[in-house]
């Protein structure tokens, strides 16, 4: 007995995957119009000067590409690890001066056209052919990034990088195309490069784009199309929302014959009915003809161009609020879409966040003269900002939280004061406390806490830290 299972195979038989039905056919490979369709390579990518005049002439496609980049860039950075908090502000107004965030705008913004995008870090005085040593910056000579698109610039791929790491297999030199512009013929090392990618692709179709993405217009072409020629087919019906028709006898045999002078007088009683209709006008016409009018209903259409717009939406994964400014439809508020749409963009800008600490180093390292301190890091700026009664109840919670801590002698008044101005920048209490009160704070003997709270009802004032250093002996004598 042969227990291998049999299988019957009918030669000459497509199969496929999925639901088929061959009497009705339905699914596919059946020889339907389902079947018929297919995906192609459209490489609207490599096609520059209509990427161009895309984004020039297509609202849509501007915003598309602009949006993003923007948000990702508008609320800029909030500096951490500095103990001097006049250091912070210096910083921020240099990382302002240099138009840092204009340029990382740029460069997001072309490598989304294009595909790729690039931004050379501008050093006074070095090579930029040479790898970057931050040490190497001298005080005032990081001077901004400038940002070019993907078309400016030459990557040289027989001498990628080789050390593993997230760069390894890009290049590591990039030759500007000579021109009018900075740079124009020069190599420039990869150190000195922040390099920007669309959509990225896989491996095959990286090497066909010269090691760049793809560009956000060529996945939403198609329906951007079906968009355009609703919107416009339905301007073009703004013409036609009301037609007259009038029947005139023997009017073909007038029109298609040789006098002339019939000819003119049809034209002529044309003109008069013209020149006649209107609100208070009258339109005379011959008891033989007919006249009628037909009117164009809009209906429906309004829904159709709304389908192709979501879908564009999605495509590009901006929610209708933003990408055209549309107000929220129904029972939502929009909310929800504008939360999930900036998480979004906070999974975008985790992307560059070696490159902008790498950036906020050398800022540091060429507006003070020295090293940046090792504890210096940052976290992007909240995009969803809050109003002065949220600000008061954060600043409200988090002050009690602190002084129960204090009170109940988990934390000294130090780390108390600390934990206070750390919020600040969240909220805008407790930032009037200084570096100095809290190592005065740290002088004070221990068991000062026992008697003594931090003042959870004024959010926005710091305790007098001279009348707490004097309360050890009142608290001792309490004691006894």
């Amino acid at each position: 007995m042969n227990d291998k299972p049999r299988y019957r195979v009918r030669a000459g038989v497509q199969t496929n995957d999925g639901y088929a039905n061959p009497a009705t056919r339905t699914g596919r490979g059946q020889h339907n119009l389902a079947s018929a369709g297919g995906y192609e390579f459209s490489y609207w990518t490599r096609n520059r000067i209509q990427l161009e005049a895309a984004y020039r002439g297509s609202w849509i496609i501007g915003n598309a590409v602009d949006c993003i980049a923007d948000d990702m860039t508008r609320a800029g950075i909030d500096v951490l690890g500095l103990a001097d908090t006049g250091e912070d502000a210096t910083l921020q107004a240099e990382i302002s001066r240099l138009g840092i965030w204009s340029a990382f705008n740029d460069v997001i913004k072309w490598a989304r056209l294009y595909g790729g995008g690039l931004g050379i870090m501008m050093i006074e005085g070095q090579d930029p052919s040479t790898p970057l040593d931050i040490k190497s910056i001298g005080k005032d000579q990081f001077k901004g990034i400038y940002a070019i698109d993907r078309w400016l610039t030459v990557p040289d791929y027989s001498d990628p990088i080789t050390e593993f790491g997230p760069d390894v297999g890009t290049p590591k030199y990039y030759q500007i195309v000579p021109g009018d512009w900075p740079f124009s013929g020069q190599s420039v090392h990869h150190s000195r490069i922040i390099r920007a990618e669309g959509i990225r692709l896989p491996i095959y179709q990286r090497q066909y784009e010269n090691g760049w993405g793809m560009s956000i217009v060529e996945r939403i072409f198609d329906v951007l199309t079906a968009f355009d020629s609703s919107t416009v087919g339905a301007a073009q019906l703004v013409y036609k929302a009301h037609l007259r028709v009038m029947k005139v006898v023997g009017y073909k045999q007038v029109m298609g014959g040789m006098n002339d002078g019939a000819k003119r007088g049809i034209m002529a009683q044309i003109d008069n009915i013209r020149q006649f209709q209107s609100n208070e006008g009258m339109s005379v016409i011959d008891a033989e003809d007919e006249m009628k009018a037909d009117t164009y209903t809009f209906a429906g259409l309004n829904d159709i161009i709304g389908q192709f717009a979501q879908q564009i939406a999605g495509a590009t994964q901006i929610p209708l609020t933003r990408l055209m400014g549309q107000s929220p439809s129904g029972f939502s508020s929009g909310d929800s879409d504008i939360r999930q749409y900036q998480e979004g963009i906070a999974q975008r800008q985790e992307k560059y966040r070696p490159t902008v600490h790498k950036v906020i180093q050398m800022i540091y390292q060429s507006t003070f003269g020295k090293p940046a301190p090792e504890e210096l890091t940052f976290r992007f700026g909240s995009l969803w900002g809050m109003n002065d009664e949220q600000k008061a109840n954060i600043a409200t919670g988090r002050t009690g939280a602190v002084n129960t801590a204090f009170e109940s002698g988990l934390v000294d008044r130090a780390t108390a004061l600390r934990e206070l101005k750390a919020g600040a920048e969240i909220d805008g209490a407790w930032n009037t406390i200084t570096e100095e009160m809290i190592e005065e704070a740290e002088d004070e003997p221990p068991g000062i806490n026992e008697n003594v709270s931090v003042n959870p009802e004024m959010p926005g004032q710091q305790p007098d830290a001279e009348n707490l250093t004097e309360a050890p002996e009142e608290v001792s004598r309490g004691s006894e």
